[in-house]
């Protein structure tokens, strides 16, 4: 497995990027605006393909690199149900796994440094974000933080994990790259209380400053959407009322990009074909599935997935194979049910 720990010292963040084995895919977690280029350089060097950017939290302290990574490298973005931002391409809820060649992640739902806060367990090695950090816990004072709900995260959740987990939280400042839920329950200060009163108590009289970044980056981490004001001028864009409509015809191709388990959770569109997003680019490709059958059977190919953001790419992909009869369904699934568009489970 390709594991590195990557570091940005102005705000104390760690990213994590994962992959398989050289020349597959790659995940990163917790990227830093300033620091894609180096991201980009390494998955150069290691020869890495990006297909998914995810953020624990909605962090305050530093701008989120998932925009610019997707813009760079045509990833997918994820991030929890309950973010605050405007389009992740994936939203992931406990229990979800988020998955890429040859590796899968346990999504843990876990709020009280924030209430969009999720963890990632990996086999030996759980990423925390800044729910558990080494020897702390994230601070509960803003954006919806809940003491109560951190000690419900910390104690039922992160700290029922076995002993010898390694912890890779999202922060530190002092130095210290990794623990282990072990150690955490032993040595971590704000661990010993003996009740969820004595923990909301501690928390409260903490005093701590906001982070410098706070007003800059809380507003620019709401706004990662990919803009799409291009297709629209290209007419390349459906409103679900209009897609709604279309449903049926025989001229249109329906493409899912969807992974497998979004479909059985969210439910299906009749006669849509799948495709999920990483094998959209090859299936574009001359003797590729979709441009095959769009070229045998001159139907326009109109892709959708969750929210919008990989049918928007894979637009501006088909455009760039050379297919331009595409057009994508503005706000994905989520737009086509809220406009009562019929699902299949």
């Amino acid at each position: 497995m390709i594991f590195r720990q990557l570091f940005d010292s102005v705000s104390g963040t760690y990213s994590y990027l994962l992959a398989s084995r050289a020349g597959g895919e790659a995940l990163i977690l917790d990227p830093v605006l300033e620091k894609v280029d180096r991201y980009c350089q390494l998955l150069r060097e290691l020869d890495l393909k990006l297909v998914k950017a995810v953020d624990t939290h909605l962090h305050a302290d530093h701008v989120t690199g998932l925009g610019e990574l997707r813009d760079r490298t045509h990833c997918m973005t994820v991030m929890g149900d309950q973010t605050k931002a405007d389009v992740v391409a994936m939203r992931v809820a406990d229990g979800d796994k988020v998955t890429i060649e040859g590796l899968s992640l346990d999504v843990m739902y876990t709020p009280g440094h924030t209430d969009d806060s999720y963890s990632y367990l990996m086999g030996d090695r759980v990423f925390t974000g800044d729910t558990l950090l080494i020897r702390g816990t994230g601070r509960t004072d803003f954006q919806n933080g809940s003491s109560r709900a951190q000690y419900d995260s910390i104690f039922n959740r992160l700290l029922k994990l076995p002993d010898e987990t390694m912890v890779f939280p999202a922060h530190d400042y002092k130095g210290d790259t990794v623990s282990t839920i072990g150690e955490e329950k032993r040595y971590n200060p704000r661990l010993q209380v003996r009740s969820v009163d004595d923990y909301i108590e501690l928390m409260a009289n903490l005093k701590l400053p906001n982070p410098k970044m706070m007003d800059v980056a809380v507003p620019a981490n709401m706004h990662v959407g990919l803009h799409q004001e291009e297709l629209e001028k290209e007419g390349r864009v459906l409103r679900a009322v209009e897609a709604i409509r279309s449903l049926g015809r025989p001229d249109i191709l329906l493409v899912d990009l969807r992974e497998t388990n979004e479909r059985m959770k969210h439910g299906m569109l009749e006669g849509a074909l799948h495709t999920p997003y990483p094998s959209v680019e090859d299936s574009l490709k001359p003797g590729g599935m979709l441009r095959e059958v769009a070229a045998a059977t001159g139907r326009r190919v109109v892709f959708f997935c969750a929210f919008g953001e990989r049918s928007a790419m894979a637009v501006a992909a088909a455009k760039e194979a050379g297919l331009t009869n595409t057009a994508h369904i503005a706000g994905g699934i989520d737009a086509w049910k809220k406009a009562g568009g019929p699902v299949v489970h």
